[in-house]
């Protein structure tokens, strides 16, 4: 996303500004994630991701180092919930696996390496990363969207992807991806030994079947393609827990029926809405399901 996104991002903030970097659509409480049924107590949470993680523009948003990080975004509702002592979201809009262990520059200069959060005492970690790797999610949403009038009922962005003489460029990224998020969750588990991590996948952006190109305007035969590439990313979130023992919040499984085109989406589309969510980004209701899933997973069951 990283081309992309820095263009979404430049439009959040002059939403997030003009809104006085604060929107007011929704109190802190707003988006109140369900209790769990028996409560589970942690001194120490650290959220780790990406814009996914951030929410940027769901309110009430906060641009203060560039992050554009809502305190109403998954980790801030599951910190409420709990009942946590003490959050630390380190979550940014535009972050990438690189960014774990290096400084990130963002639209307003650089943040710490995300894993400068994690100490000993640490006992709670979750995190979501790997869209923005090698551009795949921008590349999508980007430049895919800007080839349907090249081709519209046709694959134009497939065919581009796929004429490389190693094979298809974004399947091959999702690939590489995949072995660097298992990397992320192996060092989360060198650096907070006593944490328990939970991963996070990423939802259902495409259609199974069907188009809304008012939404998102990509050739009507990219959708499918495009649906495999978001499965792949949530794919290699999969596997990192599972390589690494560490536990999985299928939000694939929960947002059926919630994709961009859906009567009822959890993700916004290619129009920024300064009131409710970035373009291509999630909307609150999306960071509510992901808290109460999570918290769900936080029980003394299964923790």
């Amino acid at each position: 996303m990283k081309r992309r996104i820095r263009v979404l991002l430049s439009a959040a903030a002059s939403a997030a500004l003009a809104l006085g970097a604060v929107s007011t659509a929704a109190a802190p409480g707003a988006y109140a994630a369900p209790k769990p049924k028996e409560p589970v107590s942690y001194d120490r949470y650290v959220a780790l991701g990406d814009s996914y993680t951030a929410a940027p523009l769901v309110p009430v948003t906060d641009p203060a180092g560039g992050c554009f990080r809502s305190t109403n975004n998954y980790p801030n509702q599951l910190a409420r919930t709990l009942g946590v002592k003490t959050l630390v979201d380190v979550s940014c809009s535009g972050a990438d696996t690189t960014d774990m262990t290096s400084p990130q520059q963002t639209p307003l200069g650089p943040v710490p390496p995300q894993f400068d959060a994690l100490t000993p005492d640490t006992d709670l970690v979750t995190v979501s990363i790997g869209g923005n790797d090698e551009n795949v999610f921008g590349t999508l949403v980007g430049y895919c969207t800007t080839l349907r009038s090249t081709d519209p009922t046709g694959s134009p962005c497939r065919d581009q992807m796929r004429a490389d003489a190693g094979g298809d460029r974004l399947m091959n990224a999702t690939t590489r991806t995949r072995a660097r998020v298992d990397q992320v969750v192996a060092q989360i588990r060198q650096r907070a030994p006593q944490a328990k991590i939970v991963v996070v996948g990423y939802p259902q952006i495409i259609p199974t079947s069907g188009t809304c190109v008012d939404r998102l305007p990509l050739a009507d035969g990219d959708y499918a393609y495009a649906r495999l590439i978001n499965q792949r990313l949530d794919a290699a979130l999969k596997h990192a827990a599972q390589s690494n023992k560490a536990t999985f919040a299928d939000i694939w499984k929960a947002s059926k029926g919630h994709d961009v085109c859906s009567a009822d989406p959890w993700i916004n589309g290619q129009v920024n809405d300064p009131a409710r969510a970035s373009a291509y980004h999630p909307f609150g209701n999306e960071q509510t399901a992901i808290a109460e899933l999570v918290a769900g997973k936080l029980s003394p069951a299964t923790a």
